[in-house]
């Protein structure tokens, strides 16, 4: 097995890709904490405590909580 290398042993397109993907998972967070504040709890499956913890895990959270975290019906309009 390989061992882990540290932030300065990355070249530049490693590091860049690092950040890429941080990023991603931070704005799939961010839009689905956003969204999960704005939805009343009737269209929310379970509980909103719950896929606030969810929506944390690594970019498998925030895709679940859009994928089965909201029920199924007519789109909510922007304000």
């Amino acid at each position: 097995m390989q061992a882990k290398k540290t932030w300065r042993e990355l070249s530049p397109a490693q590091r860049g890709a690092v950040v890429a993907v941080g990023c991603v998972q931070l704005g799939l967070a961010a839009a689905a904490w956003r969204d999960l504040a704005r939805r009343p709890a009737g269209e929310i499956r379970g509980a909103k405590a719950l896929w606030v913890a969810v929506i944390a895990v690594n970019f498998v959270g925030p895709i679940a909580y859009f994928r089965w975290g909201r029920k199924p019906g007519k789109a909510t309009s922007a304000q």
